[in-house]
């Protein structure tokens, strides 16, 4: 599995995230292909420590010549946003470029609300928090993104066939 190492470690070590985006799309069902990981961490200064100690012990850096260590300071984040439309910060894996996280540098919905409504994923000896279904399609409608519409359009279609089923 892509990234179980990566999500093995952030379970075990009780960083507060979720995964959202294409990934969480295809934990859903979607059939969808995607090569990063779109993940919303709790954005408090002691998680955030956690989960960049972490990367860094798993070879991942960041993709743009900043500091990851900037990540932690609120007013460096909205400065990103206003000044660069930065949403996420993306790392990528030293050894396997392919591999590549963006993590959201804001919260689009606060994270206490998304953690209510965590789905979780059995995956072999740890589990994989998701955001909610609910939480992803405000994501899909907020981005304005084409393939967000066309994903929310398919999560919607899968979710009435759902329904049909019970």
């Amino acid at each position: 599995m892509f990234y179980e190492d990566l999500l093995k470690e952030l379970y075990n070590e009780n960083v507060k995230f979720v995964v959202t985006g294409g990934v969480a799309l295809v934990l859903y069902g979607v059939v969808r292909l995607t090569v990063d990981i779109d993940l919303i961490v709790s954005l408090k200064k002691d998680n955030l420590k956690k989960f960049l100690k972490i990367l860094k012990n798993l070879g991942y850096v960041p993709k743009l010549p900043l500091d990851a260590e900037e990540i932690l300071e609120p007013k460096k984040r909205n400065e990103w946003r206003k000044e660069k439309n930065m949403i996420v910060f993306n790392f990528y894996q030293k050894n396997k470029p392919i591999n590549q996280i963006d993590l959201f540098i804001d919260e689009p919905i606060p994270f206490n609300e998304i953690e209510k409504e965590i789905v979780w994923f059995d995956v072999k000896d740890f589990k994989i928090p998701v955001i909610s279904k609910r939480h992803l399609k405000f994501m899909k409608k907020i981005s304005g993104r084409e393939q967000d519409k066309a994903d929310l359009e398919i999560l919607e279609l899968l979710e009435k066939e759902n329904e049909k089923k019970f």
